[in-house]
């Protein structure tokens, strides 16, 4: 199932999610995704807390062993809008058998030969979700995307068409606050912690909006945890959503 660097099966490089011009903004970091001091450096912190809050999810889900170090062996897993791979290669060592996709050829390019040469089985493919033949997944994730896409309840709706009956959805993203709006766009962006134009944060979406998409496609929402930062623990799970919250969804 391994794809070749350069080879990005049923490529497209635009559908009805996807806005070209953040492809390209994303596109143009793919040689710096795997730099934890590069322009991907906020996802390598942010990575952490996003996988310990999948795999309490996944243990709760389908009441696995706790202690296992491949809770998702023998499961199917889609991370769509997987940049290079940060959050898609912890997720095949966790035993999925993982697929990314994500809209930036590049990046797909670049998670390809990252994979490779990390000795990853993972397949993945450049295009928009809801236009790729894919099949349905045990596991949908993704984290830091829907702020991206053109059409939110299209992309919803293509999320929930790929989570198999028994799946588990796991989506993470900014909240639409004051808050946020001074600390990752105005604070973030200007002091160079995140690339210009990464974010905007009229796209952002607030848990209750996210909730009713989720409905409209058939989903049910669980309780969102806040991603919150502090000095002293830096980022972590919280009450706290006002900058960033993570959330997990189930077929109604």
């Amino acid at each position: 199932m391994k794809s070749s660097p350069g080879a990005n099966s049923g490529a497209q490089t635009a559908g009805p999610t996807i806005r070209p011009d953040e492809a390209a903004h994303f596109g143009a970091l793919a040689k710096e995704w795997w730099d934890p001091n590069g322009s991907s450096a906020m996802l390598h912190k942010l990575n952490p807390v996003r996988l310990g809050f999948v795999r309490e999810a996944v243990d709760l889900h389908w009441g696995g062993d706790i202690a296992s170090r491949a809770p998702l062996a023998g499961k199917t897993a889609l991370d769509v809008g997987c940049g290079a791979g940060l959050l898609s290669e912890p997720l095949a060592r966790l035993g999925a058998e993982l697929t990314g996709v994500d809209a930036a050829p590049e990046n797909v390019q670049a998670a390809a030969v990252h994979a490779e040469r990390g000795g990853l089985d993972i397949r993945y493919m450049a295009g928009d979700i809801g236009s790729l033949d894919l099949g349905q997944f045990d596991l949908v994730a993704s984290m830091e995307v829907i702020e991206h896409v053109a059409d939110k309840a299209a992309f919803v709706a293509a999320l929930a068409d790929r989570l198999a009956p028994d799946g588990l959805m796991v989506l993470s993203t900014p909240n639409r606050t004051v808050k946020s709006r001074v600390l990752l766009v105005e604070g973030a962006e200007l002091a160079g912690m995140i690339p210009r134009g990464t974010h905007h944060w009229d796209d952002f979406i607030t848990p209750d909006e996210l909730g009713d998409l989720l409905a409209d496609a058939g989903l049910t929402m669980g309780e969102p945890r806040g991603i919150a930062f502090s000095p002293t623990r830096g980022l972590h799970l919280s009450e706290d959503m006002a900058l960033n919250y993570i959330v997990t969804a189930v077929r109604s």
